[in-house]
């Protein structure tokens, strides 16, 4: 749980924008949403299969090639 304490003086601003980011930091709404509904175990298998098909594109894009003589 997230919590802000406001230091004497400080607008509420400052303290909103501490209070995100601590909540961006400790993943809160990640794990929220995670939770949020219900995936069937398949769907879940295909989904994380998914995300590594994305992730190896991703790097294979990212690796430079040798120079050819």
């Amino acid at each position: 749980m997230a919590i802000v304490t406001i230091n004497q003086g400080e607008s509420i601003e400052s303290a909103l924008r501490r209070f995100k980011r601590k909540v961006m930091t400790e993943e809160i709404i990640k794990d929220a949403k995670k939770h949020a509904f219900f995936i069937p175990p398949g769907q879940k298998a295909k989904l994380k299969s998914a995300l590594a098909r994305k992730r190896n594109k991703k790097k294979g894009r990212m690796r430079p090639t040798a120079p050819r003589d």
